[in-house]
């Protein structure tokens, strides 16, 4: 399973690229890469780019595909299906649990569906911690040149398997965490040494 991290997002909120941001000497986006890449099941991680931080990121040694449709999350899934079977994160989720990974792709291989997305209780999902077929690729297409963007709903309009997050070890809730403001950096390195 390829483990792909979603890199173009601009970091408004944060105010730079964020994920180029060094925290504990590594950018932020190496400490995800190197959580998923711990991960037993991910053969190899690939990021997927903005045409305006791709040369940037491939500076950090691993296989960069460029989405040109910048229409969002759904534009990177789209993208980053075009080599095969994904687990799709964020960039900025430092804290990924690699054991939570693995249970996902496992639901994924015995559900047979084209996503395995972990669903709250009040039925938000986590669709950027989400594993996703290469078949999925066409039904977003669709959704895409229909110019509905919303991933949330295109995994909800498909036959998806969702894991029911309540029902799962709460160590693994931090693996959601996401980094949007520089507030969100001192949560981080309070749990510096999980980060390391």
């Amino acid at each position: 399973m390829i483990g792909v991290v979603l890199a173009g997002g601009r970091g408004r909120r944060f105010g730079g690229d964020k994920l180029l941001f060094k925290i504990s000497g590594k950018p932020l986006i190496l400490h995800t890469i190197e959580r998923l890449k711990s991960a037993g099941s991910i053969d190899e991680v690939v990021i997927v780019a903005s045409p305006e931080n791709a040369e940037k990121l491939k500076a950090l040694g691993y296989r960069v595909v460029v989405d040109e449709l910048l229409v969002g999350p759904i534009g990177g899934i789209y993208t980053a299906l075009s080599l095969g079977d994904a687990f799709v994160v964020a960039g900025d989720m430092p804290l990924l649990v690699p054991e939570f990974v693995d249970f996902i792709i496992e639901r994924f291989k015995l559900a047979k569906k084209p996503a395995c997305v972990p669903r709250w209780c009040n039925g938000y999902l986590e669709p950027l911690h989400a594993a996703y077929s290469g078949e999925f690729r066409g039904f977003l297409k669709k959704k895409i040149e229909a110019g509905q963007y919303a991933i949330n709903r295109a995994v909800r309009e498909s036959n998806a398997c969702y894991i029911e997050i309540e029902e799962l070890p709460e160590e693994w809730r931090e693996s959601f965490f996401n980094v949007n403001t520089r507030e969100d950096l001192g949560k981080i390195r309070s749990t510096r040494e999980r980060v390391q």
